[in-house]
């Protein structure tokens, strides 16, 4: 059984990653300094306690665990918060994955699955986003993921460290047996804060601008389920591991989703509305952001597997149990 290194591993995705790859027989370990991410979601390998920004721990769990890959999911992701303080965004996304890329090389590690993101783009061009569209990142958020590809890049020209880099569309869903979900503090994805706007009476979903050049004029976004992007990483893990050269894919279902469509959805699943307030637009929101995967397609033989009400219905599902969960711990 082979050990992969999963930085970030207690989060959202990177959790998801770690099932998948149970299942696909290899070994997670999961290196996590848990100011994101949740212990309870580390299921299906050792919890190694650490910063991406700490050689000397690296050092350390890579001489334990030997690892032939690292799955680097670690990051600060939130938009809103890479604005206000552009340099703990630099210090701990480029920084800290500087520093765990060289912890690798030193353990002589050269192959790694790099999680980054559609917001490393510039306004779309003509449609679908391809992974030849120009990459302008509108935050610091985006730029410090695309200063992490670029870096990677040059590794793999100049000395051999092999790596695929996957630009998530909008991560969602959950596990469909409710171990692991999405558990995220702010919340800022749309998913979950729809679902509170139907199980909360003190929250609403802001809908932000019904005037854009769209359908129904709500912005347009590629929802891809969590698990799907959890079997991306798999299959671009195998593919180093096979000799396989790196490239950066885009990961998205290729099918466009507006507010007003994905409110239905959730009313679907939980059998009533979110209760809804209409905001104007926000500054920098494109009317329509949706992958072209037919390169992840092509290199991976990968293709999304579940539609929007699947994953709808998943996180339903998830929310709902961990809701109960929170409430039978205060009793």
């Amino acid at each position: 059984m082979q050990t992969v290194l999963v930085s970030g591993g207690a989060g959202y995705v990177g959790s998801h990653a770690c099932l998948r790859l149970a299942e696909a027989g290899f070994r997670p370990v999961v290196y996590d300094n848990l100011s994101n991410g949740s212990a309870d979601f580390v299921q299906w390998g050792p919890l190694e306690i650490g910063d991406i920004r700490d050689a000397q721990r690296l050092d350390a769990v890579f001489a334990t665990h030997a690892p032939v890959a690292v799955l680097h999911f670690a990051a600060l992701i939130e938009v809103g918060e890479s604005v206000r303080d552009p340099g703990r965004f630099y210090d701990n996304n480029v920084g800290g994955s500087l520093n765990l890329i060289q912890a690798a090389r030193r353990a002589g590690v050269d192959k790694l699955v790099f999680s980054s993101t559609c917001a490393t783009y510039g306004p779309p061009v003509g449609g679908l986003l391809r992974e030849n569209n120009p990459q302008a990142p509108a935050s610091p958020y985006g730029r410090s993921k695309l200063m992490v590809e670029q870096a990677l890049a040059d590794l793999d020209r100049h000395v051999g460290f092999q790596s695929i880099c996957l630009r998530y569309f909008n991560a969602a869903g959950a596990d469909l047996e409710g171990r692991i979900g999405e558990r995220h503090e702010p919340e800022t994805h749309a998913i979950p804060l729809a679902i509170r706007a139907v199980v909360d009476p003190g929250h609403t979903f802001k809908l932000f601008g019904d005037d854009y050049e769209t359908p129904d004029g709500t912005a347009v976004r590629d929802y891809v389920h969590v698990l799907d992007l959890a079997d991306a990483h798999v299959a671009a893990l195998r593919r180093l591991l096979q000799g396989g050269r790196g490239e950066a894919l885009n990961l998205g279902r290729g099918e466009g989703v507006s507010v007003r469509e994905l409110l239905v959805a959730v009313e679907a699943a939980a059998g009533r509305a979110p209760a809804v307030e209409m905001a104007a637009r926000r500054e920098g929101d494109a009317p329509m952001l949706v992958a072209d995967n037919s390169r992840a397609k092509e290199v991976l033989g990968w293709s999304p597997t579940y539609g929007l009400d699947e994953i709808v219905r998943s996180a339903w599902r998830w929310h709902e149990a961990e809701r109960t969960r929170v409430q039978t711990a205060a009793e």
